[in-house]
Order: C-alpha cells, then structure tokens, then sequence
C-alpha cells in the first residue's frame, strides 16, 4: 500500500474515492448477476438444442444403411452447400453476443426420376442437422464471451469490495487520527503559549 499524506486534501480525495467506489459497485454487482442469469439461459438453450440434436441423429437411425452406401454419401455431399448464415448481435450487459437468425442452403438440382426416393428426406434431415450445429456453434460462442465478461466484472467486484473500500476506510481513519493528534496538539501548544504570556505578564 502507497504511503499516503497525513492532510486535509489526501483526507477529502480518500472520502471522494470511497464514494465513487461506493457508487460504482452496486452498477457492478448487478452486472454480474445479470451475466449469472444470460449464462444460465445459455446452459439451457445449449441443453435443450443438445436435446434437439439428439433427437436428429436419433431420426437418422434409418437412414445409416443407406448413408452406407458410398454413392449415396458422396451424391449428397456434392449436392448441399450452406451458402450464408445470418446473425445479429446482442448486447447483453454491455456484452456483444452473436445471437442466430437464419442459414441458407444451396441445394444442387437433380433428376427426381434418376434420384432414389428417400433423398429429398435426407437433404432435408441434413440441413436440420447442419442448422442444430451452426446454432451451437453460436451458443457456445455466446458463452464464451458471457464468461469471459463474468471473469472480469467478478475481478472488478472483488477489488472495489475486498481491496478498494476496505482501503480507503483505513487511509480516511488513520488520516482522522493524526489530524485529531495534530489539533490536540495545538490545542496544548496554544495553552502552554497562553500560560507563558501570563507568567511574563
């Protein structure tokens, strides 16, 4: 801790400072909680697009046989493309977060009489789970900036409660104490001179 004057200005900037810590904190503290609240939306949007994820690949059990023939896999490989996927940003306590809007395909064309009748399912079963995959992607990206901004705002929290406050409490206490010694001080100085003067008199 920085040695500190013992004086009437070091006195009132300490007591500005404590109030400016004290006005910034509550502003803080809400912000923390609001990142808790936005990090435990995210958790349950993740769980719940894990949930839907699952059950996409769960509606693919059919179709692995046919995903194991190695024409089919390499026909639909060539014919859907994700040609854009559209986000908008959030801000969430001061935080920019991507927030998913839409994905686009771009779906090849081909023969409906050549093609095998299950395809138009596939490509479709596909986009969902491309678009499941995209949207964590996003989530999980929304996270990692909603903790990241949680770490730093708990940084800041912890220092003005547990270091900033406490100190200049102490500094304004000890500069309280030796400006009371100083004017005790003077106040005896001044009886002494007082005393003296009479005596002479």
């Amino acid at each position: 801790m920085p040695k500190i004057r013992l004086t009437k200005t070091e006195m009132k900037r300490q007591r500005d400072a404590l109030r400016q810590f004290t006005r910034f904190l509550p502003t803080l503290q809400l912000k923390k909680q609001q990142l808790q609240m936005e990090m435990r939306k995210c958790e349950e949007r993740r769980a719940e697009l894990a949930r839907e994820e699952a059950a996409a690949q769960a509606g693919l059990e059919p179709w692995v046989a046919l995903f194991a023939d190695p024409g089919a896999a390499d026909w639909l490989a060539g014919r859907l493309r994700v040609t854009a996927v559209e986000a908008d940003r959030l801000n969430i306590a001061g935080v920019e977060v991507p927030v998913f809007k839409n994905i686009r395909f771009q779906v090849e064309p081909y023969d409906l009489f050549l093609a095998a009748p299950w395809l138009d399912d596939a490509l479709r079963l596909l986009q969902r789970l491309v678009e499941l995959k995209v949207r964590g992607d996003l989530l999980a990206e929304q996270y990692r900036r909603l903790a990241h901004e949680l770490r730093i705002t708990t940084q800041r929290v912890n220092l003005f409660e547990k270091v900033k406050i406490p100190e200049a409490k102490e500094n304004i206490r000890v500069i309280q104490i030796n400006l009371g010694d100083q004017q005790t001080a003077a106040v005896g100085r001044g009886k002494i001179a007082k005393r003296k003067l009479q005596e002479v008199a």
